[in-house]
């Protein structure tokens, strides 16, 4: 496996043992729709929850959230509305983003942004 994909799937992993900790249900990782794959889509209380990680071993070219950019964010409010459309769910939603930086030699920073955009509002 790549390096790069080797570091995806342990940001990823940290962001779900994140989530967990929280009290946040996992209900699917790496769910694709068409172009689009949702990284993790849980469940707090009654809201559904789609979320971004974006994983970085620096900040030399910015945060790792940066990098969400808003052809991304339509790619998910597609897959968002096909889930919720499969699931039968109409109620609340939100999209978040899960920033991990694995820098060397420095313990792993993992930060949830909740209710970090919604697709079409810049």
């Amino acid at each position: 496996m790549a390096k790069h994909h080797q570091t995806g799937k342990r940001g990823e992993a940290l962001a779900a043992g994140l989530l967990r900790e929280k009290g946040y249900e996992i209900l699917e990782q790496n769910w694709r729709f068409s172009r689009a794959e949702v990284d993790i889509i849980a469940r707090q209380n009654s809201a559904l929850i789609f979320l971004e990680v974006k994983t970085r071993r620096s900040q030399k070219f910015g945060h790792p959230a940066a990098f969400v950019t808003p052809k991304k964010r339509l790619f998910l409010a597609d897959a968002a509305q096909e889930y919720m459309r499969m699931t039968g769910h109409d109620w609340a939603y939100r999209f978040d983003i899960i920033s991990v930086l694995l820098e060397p030699n420095a313990p792993p920073l993992v930060e949830h942004f909740e209710d970090a955009f919604f697709p079409g509002i810049r």
